[in-house]
């Protein structure tokens, strides 16, 4: 049964390792989010060997330590970036030190993977711009909703083979359990999260770029309110936004702090990509009163309708891509564009958004 936390949600893929051990060397710096472990998790069975990890807080490791009982704990983040046999790090970290740290990542000589959403601000976005294209090392993002989404990986194959013809809009749902008491204090704290737009509006903006082949989008129209949280007045428990990408395709998007206690996961996000020879649904997490199972892929076409269960078949291609990509010098797991351009527009939104609901 899927996590009923989110925050804690590490999805389980299908080992496929594309390197032998020790051939790419990964350490995890910064375990402030739960995704830390999903990350960590999607680069061992791509074959990525975890030599070290380091957190402020002993609390953490500890925690970490029970999920990758043999991996080596540095005794401080400097002496992971000077070791020289790691080719990346790992964070997931607190939203606004993840570009800072990916900074320092670069400059060191290594590779650096982020928990989504990678930026806080504008000006943390165009630093990273400028150490790529300094250093010629990938700042990669782990935009999990999709990447580690089996019945996503499925629907973009399905998309790119043309089986709904030219894709025309994407509308996406990202509800979220809040699970307030679990939560740290920078959560609550604008600085640091940044935003619903630019925190889990980012799945939902890098998946419209993605399925619809757009290079970049217009916001057209955003919103953020706090609809039932006055106790945490800088929390935004509601996001939407409106987009239109220069493929022609237009996106709307909501995001929320509001499933309900009955629901049996975290949050029941869906995806309906339509195209002018069929459309998708992607029920990603739960076929609600239905199936309790994840990564259902329903497929509207010219000869019929399709019910496509993809759990545990289609596994996370993307980790294997990347450690390829950092060992060869390749673009292929996510281009690095996309990558900056997805965190580009959730800042956009964010800054766009209107404030309702007061």
């Amino acid at each position: 049964m899927a996590h009923a936390d989110g925050m804690n949600y590490a999805p389980e893929g299908i080992p496929d390792p594309v390197v032998k051990n020790g051939e790419f060397r990964f350490a995890a710096v910064g375990l402030d989010h739960g995704h830390i472990n999903g990350m960590t998790q999607g680069l061992l069975d791509a074959g990525g060997t975890l030599t070290a990890v380091y957190a402020d807080d002993a609390d953490q490791v500890k925690a970490f330590l029970k999920l990758f009982p043999d991996t080596p704990v540095a005794r401080s983040k400097q002496e992971v970036l000077d070791d020289t046999s790691i080719h990346m790090v790992a964070s997931a970290g607190i939203t606004s030190e993840r570009g800072p740290l990916g900074l320092e990542v670069l400059t060191a000589g290594k590779h650096y993977f982020s928990d989504k959403a990678p930026f806080t601000t504008f000006q943390q976005l165009e630093a990273a711009r400028k150490k790529v294209a300094e250093t010629g090392l990938k700042w990669a993002v782990c935009y999990s909703e999709r990447v580690q989404n089996e019945a996503a990986v499925h629907a973009g194959k399905l998309i790119h083979s043309g089986a709904i013809g030219r894709v025309l809009q994407v509308l996406g749902t990202g509800p979220h359990r809040l699970n307030a008491p679990g939560r740290p204090q920078w959560f609550f704290q604008k600085k640091y999260y940044g935003g619903i737009l630019t925190d889990i509006g980012s799945h939902q903006i890098e998946q419209f770029l993605y399925f619809s082949g757009s290079k970049t989008a217009e916001v057209l129209h955003s919103k953020v309110a706090n609809y039932a949280h006055p106790e945490y007045p800088e929390l935004e428990d509601f996001g939407d936004a409106t987009l239109l990408g220069d493929s022609g395709a237009t996106n709307y998007f909501r995001v929320d702090w509001f499933t309900p206690d009955g629901l049996r996961t975290w949050g029941d996000g869906r995806t309906i990509v339509l195209g002018t020879e069929g459309y998708i649904e992607l029920r990603k997490y739960i076929d609600v009163a239905r199936d309790e199972t994840p990564n259902h892929v329903y497929l509207v076409d010219g000869s019929g309708e399709h019910h496509i269960p993809v759990h545990k078949t289609v596994g996370y291609p993307y980790f294997g891509e990347l450690i390829l990509d950092c060992l060869n010098g390749t673009d292929t797991a996510m281009p690095q564009e996309h990558t900056f351009k997805a965190a580009e527009l959730c800042l956009k939104a964010q800054d766009a958004a209107i404030r309702v609901g007061d």
